[in-house]
């Protein structure tokens, strides 16, 4: 159970790793554009935006990892509360899919870590 949360976390911080780099470097981009159904102008316009929250998945991944790394499942923990809150949130203003995509992930290495037994 214990490799499985690991993997779930590491899944979730990867994610976020993804979610900066599309956010940060190709949110004014064909790529960015397409994933998020954009048109240039729409990206062009909140790109600064975009990257500010880009840098902010960033920090929940460092989060993630730093937790898994020092071995301290509060900070996994929090990381995840907060990538579900943040999952939750953008699924009610910004798009459904992102309950899926963000929250669900996170819920589920959530409920893997609380059940994996520290040693």
């Amino acid at each position: 159970m214990k490799i499985l949360a690991t993997i779930a976390v590491v899944f979730v911080a990867l994610s976020h790793m993804g979610f900066l780099a599309l956010e940060m470097f190709f949110w004014d981009h064909p790529i960015g554009q397409k994933v998020f159904s954009m048109t240039p102008e729409v990206s062009a316009s909140s790109a600064v935006l975009a990257a500010n929250q880009g840098l902010y998945n960033g920090f929940l991944a460092a989060g993630l990892l730093w937790g898994l790394i020092a071995k301290k499942r509060d900070f996994v923990f929090f990381f995840l509360i907060c990538v579900m809150i943040a999952g939750v949130y953008g699924a009610m203003t910004a798009k459904p899919t992102i309950l899926f995509t963000q929250a669900l992930p996170a819920a589920v290495a959530f409920v893997l870590t609380f059940f994996a037994r520290a040693k």
